[in-house]
């Protein structure tokens, strides 16, 4: 009998469509709240200069830049990732970063702002340029540090609910009960449980920016590791580096296919196919005699 699906398994599907959908509901929710009040707050001048439409051309250009800024810094942080351990060294990073977000931002909804402003037959004056600028970052930086606040946040649960590896460290007291440059098994915590993994159930490993998944019994527990990095501690007489992001145990493969264009496709046992680039592919024969 199949195992239940966990937690992260039943959202896993959904995933992108939630996440799209919760930024977009933020970012327009924002807009349309900075809209009302904006409307509110005109309303109470009798002679006020401003039209009813230029308040939601304000907060949509502004919500249609962050639409398409928020995913760039998601991938930003994919491949830096920020925690609390290294957060003082991402420092500079971000705020460079949180620089050039927010002069994309204001080019960008100045620009579609210029463009609805000529479809009314109007001109849209920006200000002084120095002083807005620096309006605006004030206002951009704190929107900036939110989103990798939340990214991070968001990030940290789902690996807690898919199941986070890490390396056994050395005990308090004592020798350690395994060899630590060569671990046998790793620690994974999943929503408040840990439990080991012993290294010779890894099916195969594979590299996901700053994280390799190990892949044990149809799960995946990401590690925070280079591919580099681990291999050197797998045995090498179970485990093979059969291209740049993934590493094989070889009591695992099933068969090897070579393919015309020199490289090769790995069969595994449950079933499952892995990629074996051509630069790795006459080592894995060697290992297997033929």
């Amino acid at each position: 009998m199949a195992e239940p699906a966990t937690l992260y398994e039943r959202y896993a599907p959904w995933r992108r469509w939630a996440e799209a959908g919760f930024v977009v509901l933020v970012v327009a929710g924002n807009a349309v709240g900075n809209a009302v009040t904006a409307w509110i707050e005109l309303a109470r001048y009798p002679y006020n200069p401003f039209q009813r439409w230029e308040p939601a051309v304000w907060e949509g250009s502004s919500a249609v830049m962050w639409l398409l800024l928020v995913p760039l810094v998601a991938c930003l942080l994919r491949r830096y990732p920020t925690h609390w351990d290294n957060w003082h060294r991402r420092l500079p990073l971000h705020l460079a970063a949180s620089v050039v977000v927010s002069l994309a931002h204001v080019l960008g909804m100045v620009a579609l702002r210029v463009l609805a402003y000529r479809w009314q037959g109007m001109d849209y004056d920006f200000g002084p340029w120095p002083r807005e600028l620096l309006y605006e970052y004030l206002k951009d930086v704190r929107v900036y540090a939110a989103i990798v606040f939340v990214v991070e946040g968001y990030r940290f649960l789902l690996r807690r609910m898919q199941g986070e590896a890490s390396l056994l460290g050395a005990p308090d007291e004592g020798p350690a009960v395994e060899p630590l440059e060569r671990p046998e098994r790793f620690l994974v915590r999943k929503l408040g449980r840990e439990f080991l993994v012993a290294a010779a159930d890894i099916e195969w490993l594979q590299a996901a920016g700053n994280y390799v998944n190990l892949r044990v019994r149809g799960h995946d527990y990401p590690l925070r590791s280079t591919l580099g990095g681990i291999a050197a501690r797998l045995d090498p007489q179970r485990f093979v580096r059969i291209h740049r992001s993934y590493i094989v145990n070889l009591d695992h493969v099933a068969s090897i296919e070579p393919l015309d264009t020199g490289d090769a496709r790995l069969q595994l046992r449950d079933g499952g196919v892995l990629p074996v680039s051509r630069s790795y592919r006459a080592q894995l024969r060697e290992r297997f005699g033929t």
